[in-house]
């Protein structure tokens, strides 16, 4: 199972995740619950994945982080513990 790529990304995938954080007004403190997880160096399935948290949903395919999702927005794929 792959690891989530934290360096180094894509610059346009970068970016997007960045303007995904500003649109959907991720709060920082759901941030800081994302930023712990991935201290944890979690395993994330191959293919589409998605990790709730109590304000925000990250999804991913393989190692890549790809989007935030607000409250309410579904998500696709194997969630994540």
């Amino acid at each position: 199972m792959p690891r989530i790529q934290r360096h180094d990304l894509p610059p346009a995938l970068f970016q997007h995740l960045l303007e995904r954080i500003h649109t959907r007004d991720i709060p920082g403190d759901q941030l800081g619950l994302l930023a712990d997880w991935l201290a944890t160096d979690p395993e994330v399935p191959a293919g589409n994945w998605f990790k709730a948290f109590p304000q925000m949903t990250i999804c991913g395919e393989n190692q890549f982080i790809k989007t935030f999702l607000k409250p309410g927005q579904l998500a696709h794929g194997k969630e994540v513990p």
